[in-house]
């Protein structure tokens, strides 16, 4: 069986979901941070503050991260060298334990930055719109036609970084036109409330044993290990049921990596709905995830925790794998890396046959609705290929699935 595998597959498949619930209850909450081009900016003296809904910054230790240099500033005026060339900026200042603050959205659109918020991490992303001058791949997109209405099928990388962008434009121009996102679930939610709780419901002991009581002896020794490796306690994640220690330990291995759900391709999609105000529908729910993984049984739990410890080391190389069958849009290599997760057939019924037939009913929907709608539907890659694959289970309604 191949475990390794089944566990990659899972981090890829709802990452989402877990690295942004489950990994707050090993801290405290987050404070807010800011990433440069993919680099997180290190602040000797200050740091972001949300003040009733604007983010402010500190002003010289965040543009010198911009390669900006702060002149001077006065009053509601910041002077700075952008680019080699003098810019004057009206923006109201704070001063906070003697440390001057700006907005980070002036900061960035002065110096060509696009700038969006991350909830799930709470963290601001600033990205060059110069920084990348070539699509970062192909991907993977296909499009259906019926009743006047035009579905466009987009595989996404869950996890990602920035060099799968910018997007194909076929993506941009589709999803341009496009009069709701699919996804299927909204993980810009993740870090709200109720999702937390759930995690914490589903995912830890409620009955006072802890993960030790659960697995072997020689699975728990090894997750100590490994958990010291990454910088943590032996027991950190004893409250966790195994479900959420291998997804938490696989996350934490992939994001050293640079591999982040802040820059998967679904999240992307999520962020720019949002500024368009687009409605947002979901193919699965919170509930529906989170009940798939906690219902695995006991066996399998184990061997995809066992796995993810066993193959620490390689996780990162592993998702290079992915990255690049995702890059080059070759169908073939997707369609062999979905193929060989259906060696156990608990793992495979539950994380690909079950799910794609929802989802493939909810797509016939949108097409059958005869309202004349685009939809632009991101899920896992993974899902669309395949004898049990939604482009096969769309053919098999009568419809024509077109590559794009």
């Amino acid at each position: 069986m191949k475990n390794w595998k089944q566990m990659l597959f899972s981090l890829t498949l709802s990452a989402g979901l877990l690295t942004g619930a489950a990994a707050p209850a090993l801290a405290a909450p987050q404070q807010p941070a800011v990433k440069v081009n993919n680099q997180t900016v290190e602040y000797k003296t200050g740091s972001p503050v949300n003040n009733q809904g604007t983010m402010l910054v500190p002003l010289r230790a965040t543009l010198e991260a911009m390669e900006a240099k702060l002149q001077n500033a006065a009053g509601d005026t910041i002077y700075a060298i952008i680019d080699g060339k003098a810019i004057t900026l009206k923006s109201k200042l704070t001063v906070i334990n003697g440390v001057t603050y700006a907005p980070v959205r002036v900061l960035g659109d002065a110096a060509g930055y696009e700038v969006s918020w991350d909830a799930q991490t709470r963290t601001v992303i600033l990205k060059s719109k110069t920084a990348v001058n070539t699509a970062g791949g192909r991907g993977f997109m296909w499009e259906v036609e019926s009743n006047g209405n035009t579905v466009y099928l987009v595989g996404s990388m869950h996890i990602a970084d920035d060099s799968f962008y910018p997007l194909s434009p076929e993506f941009e121009e589709a999803f341009a036109e496009a009069d709701y996102l699919g996804v299927e679930i909204d993980i810009s939610k993740a870090a709200d409330e109720a999702q937390q709780k759930l995690v914490l419901d589903m995912g830890m002991y409620q009955d006072g044993t802890t993960l030790k009581d659960h697995i072997s002896g020689e699975t728990y020794a090894k997750l100590g290990l490994v958990l010291k490796q990454a910088g943590l306690q032996a027991n950190a994640l004893d409250q966790f049921k195994p479900w959420v220690a291998e997804s938490t330990l696989s996350s934490l291995k992939s994001a050293t990596a640079g591999y982040e759900a802040s820059s998967g391709i679904d999240l992307y999609f999520i962020q720019k709905a949002i500024e368009r105000k687009l409605p947002i529908v979901e193919l699965e729910s919170y509930e529906s995830q989170l009940g798939m993984f906690n219902n695995f049984s006991k066996e399998l739990q184990e061997a995809n925790l066992l796995a993810a410890i066993e193959n620490y080391d390689e996780i990162d190389d592993s998702i290079d794998v992915m990255a690049e069958i995702w890059k080059s849009g070759d169908d073939e290599l997707l369609l062999q890396l979905t193929n060989s997760f259906a060696g156990d057939a608990e793992y495979y019924k539950a994380m690909l046959v079950d799910r794609n037939i929802g989802m493939a009913d909810k797509i016939d929907g949108y097409l059958k609705n005869g309202k004349n709608e685009e939809y632009f539907i991101v899920v896992g890659a993974a899902h669309y290929l395949g004898e049990h694959g939604i482009v096969k289970l769309l053919q098999d309604k009568g419809y024509t699935v077109v590559r794009k």
